[in-house]
């Protein structure tokens, strides 16, 4: 009787282990990304940062940036802290099916992020340009 609840069993909890293995590597790639993302805008932001000009802006292709995670659609944000004046304080990735897998990773202080150009869907599109202004204004868009 022992033997034949353990062969019922085994395969629920079986496919409980393998869902949790899943998610842990689509957290980590998700992880990537958002690093990626992270360290391109705080590098542009301290180029920018760099020159007397006032009125220059920087944008870079952002070429690392896969098209899917695990056959998923994922959608990246620049997001704001609330109550901070509209500052940016993190980047945040997570599959467009399943919201509650995702990633952050932190942004320089003092980013702010455009209204218009906060968010952006992969999926085969085409080119994504991440950019910031010397105002400390920073971006994702397709370019």
């Amino acid at each position: 009787m022992a033997l034949v609840m353990l062969i019922f069993v085994m395969p629920f909890f079986y496919a409980i282990v393998i869902n949790n293995i899943s998610v842990n590597m689509v957290q980590r790639e998700l992880k990537e990304i958002t690093d990626y993302v992270s360290n391109t805008l705080a590098n542009l932001y301290f180029l920018v940062n760099s020159t007397d000009s006032h009125d220059v802006y920087l944008e870079k292709e952002l070429l690392y940036l896969p098209s899917m995670v695990e056959n998923s659609v994922y959608i990246v944000n620049i997001t704001k802290i609330d109550g901070s004046g509209g500052n940016a304080s993190k980047i945040t990735a997570y599959l467009k099916d399943r919201s509650s897998v995702a990633a952050d990773a932190w942004l320089a202080p003092g980013l702010k992020p455009s209204p218009a150009c906060h968010s952006i869907e992969s999926g085969g599109r085409a080119v994504i340009v991440a950019g910031c202004s010397r105002n400390g204004t920073v971006w994702i868009r397709y370019g």
